[in-house]
């Protein structure tokens, strides 16, 4: 029973977060100027790999408003994470790495997080962060879903293509190997 008891934990650590976000995810969404979503129509049934990205806009950790269309013409890593996240948390140094490694060649990783910003701050300057964060709360969650994730669940990562075409659909942890696999063709 020892053995077992983390694993126990983390189980019900896990179905405590999935039901707070879908909790979340269900209240009445809130107007918010910074996230002005436009998303493309999707049939709930099928994958959105292969589909354009959708249009969204939404402050930076400087309070600066940024839209995803700044970067057109480079191959996007999208990924939506938290502070409170544990894969999350796990997989950003990958991220670090791959800005510093290809980042010259065309490709740009775009943080979204649904946190406190002070929280995010004080994260991602501990990791020496490399790429652009933009933060939110249900707005980010409403983007996520335009994106696929339908559920909230977090990590939940893409790869878009130059031309703004989706390529791959992280919804798990992904380490630097899993990324460098999707954007080394598409670079």
């Amino acid at each position: 029973m020892k053995k077992n008891l983390p694993v126990i934990l983390l189980a019900i650590a896990s179905l405590a977060a999935g039901f707070a976000v879908y909790h979340y995810t269900n209240e009445q969404p809130v107007k918010n100027a910074s996230a002005n979503i436009k998303q493309p129509v999707v049939k709930k049934s099928i994958s959105i790999v292969g589909t354009k990205r959708a249009d969204f806009s939404l402050f930076d950790l400087e309070g600066k408003k940024r839209h995803i269309r700044e970067w057109d013409g480079r191959v996007i890593l999208l990924n939506f994470w938290a502070t409170w996240c544990p894969p999350c948390r796990r997989e950003l140094p990958a991220f670090i790495k791959l800005q510093e490694q290809y980042g010259a060649r065309g490709f740009q990783v775009l943080g979204v997080a649904i946190d406190e910003k002070q929280a995010v701050i004080d994260y991602i300057d501990g990791l020496g962060g490399n790429y652009p964060i933009m933060i939110g709360g249900k707005e980010v969650l409403a983007i996520s879903a335009a994106y696929g994730n339908r559920f909230g669940q977090l990590p939940y990562s893409l790869v878009i293509d130059r031309k703004g075409i989706i390529r791959f659909i992280g919804k798990h942890e992904l380490s630097f190997k899993d990324i460098e696999k999707q954007i080394q063709p598409l670079l």
